[in-house]
């Protein structure tokens, strides 16, 4: 009876350690779709700045609107980085069509990520590449394009994308860091350049460019002469 009794109690706590769990795992799914709408207003930080500050290394940011932001570098950054931004519903069904095409498997898929899902991975989720991030990326992002405006997405994206190998985070770090001035004052070339080194920050330099980066700065200079329209709803928006 006693033998009984013990395997019933421990069958008990058993399944209330897993409702437990369950629930936790759930709360945290959901949290960030609750704190989401909050950011209408609120200006977040990334979990990468986040994990850097608590583990003492260097996090230099200063958040700026999208109005002390020269219009040139959200449209050099759609250009580079997302050029259906102002078209789609956060995530690009066509991209990622052709990202898959052109990949055997996750480890090797190139771009795909819409600035909406960056936005979604770097406030909400971890770096690195895996179906699970991106199972958790692609509703994440089609939740931030219904609550907050494209400017508001743009703004956050611009102040949150890591932009220099020392903990310089956001357009203003990123134009300080290069070029010595304010993101208010970038030049087309120059936002062109910060663009270009956003796949990979620690290793492009726009501060001294090679012949590549440059030569693709060029190119997103271009570009942007050809399609201003690509950043048309960052002026509609409010």
């Amino acid at each position: 009876m006693d033998q009984s009794r013990k395997k019933e109690g421990f069958s008990w706590v058993l399944r209330r350690a897993l409702r437990l769990i369950v629930l936790a795992i759930a709360g945290l799914v959901l949290l960030p779709y609750l704190i989401t709408p909050l950011y209408s207003v609120v200006d977040p930080i990334s979990t990468t700045m986040l994990s850097r500050q608590l583990s003492g290394l260097r996090v230099e940011r200063q958040f700026v609107p999208i109005t002390r932001i020269s219009p040139a570098l959200p449209l050099a950054v759609i250009i580079a980085e997302d050029g259906r931004f102002c078209t789609h519903r956060g995530i690009d069904l066509t991209e990622i069509r052709e990202a898959i095409a052109e990949a055997d498997d996750i480890e090797e898929m190139r771009g795909g990520s819409t600035i909406t899902q960056q936005v979604a991975k770097n406030l909400f989720l971890w770096q690195g590449r895996s179906y699970v991030r991106k199972a958790l990326e692609f509703p994440l992002a089609l939740w931030i394009d219904l609550v907050l405006s494209k400017r508001r997405i743009m703004e956050i994206y611009l102040n949150i994308a890591e932009w220099g190998p020392n903990g310089e985070f956001g357009a203003e770090a990123g134009a300080r860091r290069a070029f010595g001035k304010s993101a208010q004052s970038l030049s087309p070339y120059e936002a062109a350049l910060l663009a270009a080194i956003l796949p990979n920050p620690t290793n492009r330099n726009a501060r001294q460019p090679g012949p590549g980066l440059r030569r693709l700065a060029g190119l997103y200079v271009a570009r942007a002469a050809r399609a201003p329209g690509a950043a048309a709803c960052l002026r509609r928006s409010h």
